[in-house]
Formats: structure tokens, C-alpha cells, sequence
């Protein structure tokens, strides 16, 4: 339960929330003109972003999102000081699927705070929908979307290239399975990957329940360097998530698109 901040009407900001005197003045006055403009149709405040997320530098700017009912014709202005993106209720609650241009936003929605809601609660939930994947999805990302597929072979292609001494080869493949590394992981948890920025800060503020935040650290240092230990313990990581993921489901679906490796998965051992 947060604490109303009245720094423009009707906007709550949580007591945790590290704003400067500047930064308050600029969403004053986002609230204010947005509500002088479009009155009724001023859904609501959505603040994203590194100052969201208590990372903010001397150099951060408030990224809102400013919610309508409906399309204004805007477009999202920048300006060192703020990025003001419009946005519909619509446009929220129609959540972009995998690999969609709407995909790589999702993450921006992730412990973004709600300063405003007009639409009798239905802004935060549908922010917290978009930051997280539910099994369907699972599904699609990890075998429609061949994300666990396309890890195991990149990390087989430079396990393979390093017993053959191609160093190079061995890892260039192992830094081009990280994203898809990434995606298996998050996906498993039931969240939307992170930005780099942020993946530090994620796996220390908002643990993975599975996975170490070290732990995942380690390894991809290590697999940007090529390194087949890593490459091998993090395969054994993955399988053992894939293995516990089935069984909860009472599946066997990730583990046969695993195993359709065959022998070829001896190169892990």
C-alpha cells in the first residue's frame, strides 16, 4: 500500500520513489497538460524507466507513459529531461506476442509504477501482464519460436568448434546463443527477458526462484569467452529447469525437444 504524493492531482508516487524537485515539476506538468487536453479521455500515468527502477543517474530522464482512451494522433517526443510515450488502454491490454515489434517493449512495463489510474483499476494489472509470460506462451517461445531448440544448437556448434580447435568459431557460437540462453531462462521462470541494462539489477532485486543470479552471471561471462565448462554446466542447469518445468505441466514436450538431439548431446557430458 503506497502513500499519495499529491504532486499533481490524482497522482500517487510511492514513498521509495527517488524523484528530484525537477523530476516532480515535469510530471506535474505531464499530468496537468495531458488532463487539460484531453480531460475524460486522460486514463492515466505510467513511469518506466531507470529512475522507475531506483537506477537513475545524473544523466537519467523520466520515461511515462501517458494512457488514452483513445488514439490522440500524438507521437512519443524526447528530450533529455523526459520521453513522453501516448498510449492507449486498448494498446495495453492487447498484449504483442513473441517476436512481434510490440515484444521488445514489454520489458519496459516490468516494475514500472502506476502514478495515475483513472479506469477503475485496470492499468496495473494489464502493466504486470505485459512483463510476464504465462503457459501459453512458454509454449510458443520455447518450442514454436525453437528457443530452447536454437540454444542447444548454438552451444553444440561451438562446443564442436572448440574440440576441433577453432577457438574463434567456439566463441563467436557461444556469444550467439546468449540471447537465446536468455530467453529460455526467463521464459522458464514465466517472465519477459530484460534489457542488458538491466540484468544485473533484475537478478539482484528480483531473484530468479530457480537459478542463482550469480550463478547466471558466471556462466555468461564465461560464454563470451568461449568456455566449453560453461557451456557444459549450463546445459546441465537448462535440462534440470526443462525436466522440473515438464513435470509441473505433466509433460514430457521440452524434454523430447531435447532429447531429439540424440548422440549428439554426448559433446555435453
Amino acid at each position: 500500500m503506497t502513500t499519495p504524493d499529491p504532486i499533481a492531482p490524482e497522482l500517487s508516487v510511492p514513498p521509495d520513489l527517488i524523484l528530484t524537485s525537477a523530476q516532480r515539476a515535469l510530471l506535474h506538468e505531464v499530468a496537468s497538460r495531458n488532463d487539460r487536453d484531453h480531460g475524460a479521455d486522460f486514463l492515466g500515468m505510467v513511469l518506466s524507466g531507470s529512475v522507475a527502477r531506483g537506477m537513475a543517474t545524473e544523466r537519467s530522464d523520466l520515461d511515462v507513459y501517458v494512457v488514452h482512451a483513445q488514439e490522440t494522433g500524438r507521437s512519443t517526443t524526447r528530450s533529455p529531461a523526459v520521453d513522453e510515450i501516448p498510449t492507449t488502454l486498448a494498446d495495453l491490454e492487447d498484449v504483442s506476442p513473441f517476436a512481434s515489434e510490440g515484444w521488445w517493449y514489454r520489458w519496459s512495463f516490468a516494475y514500472a509504477v502506476t502514478l495515475l489510474d483513472r479506469t477503475g483499476g485496470r492499468i496495473e494489472p494489464v502493466v504486470a501482464r505485459l512483463a510476464a509470460v504465462d503457459a501459453d506462451e512458454q509454449r510458443q517461445i520455447l518450442l514454436d519460436h525453437d528457443r530452447l531448440d536454437g540454444w542447444v544448437n548454438y552451444a553444440y556448434r561451438s562446443l564442436k568448434s572448440d574440440r576441433d580447435g577453432r577457438r574463434r568459431e567456439a566463441r563467436l557460437d557461444a556469444v550467439e546463443s546468449i540471447p537465446w540462453l536468455l530467453d529460455v531462462v526467463f521464459t522458464l521462470e514465466g517472465r519477459v527477458r530484460p534489457y542488458h541494462k538491466y540484468l544485473p539489477w533484475e537478478l539482484r532485486e528480483h531473484p530468479l526462484p530457480h537459478w542463482p543470479g550469480e550463478d547466471l552471471l558466471r556462466l555468461l561471462d564465461a560464454t563470451m569467452d568461449g568456455d566449453p565448462a560453461a557451456l557444459r554446466e549450463t546445459y546441465a542447469r537448462v535440462r534440470e529447469r526443462c525436466l522440473a518445468h515438464d513435470a509441473a505441466s505433466g509433460s514430457t514436450v521440452l524434454q523430447d525437444q531435447v532429447d531429439d538431439w540424440g548422440v549428439e548431446l554426448e559433446i555435453f557430458g
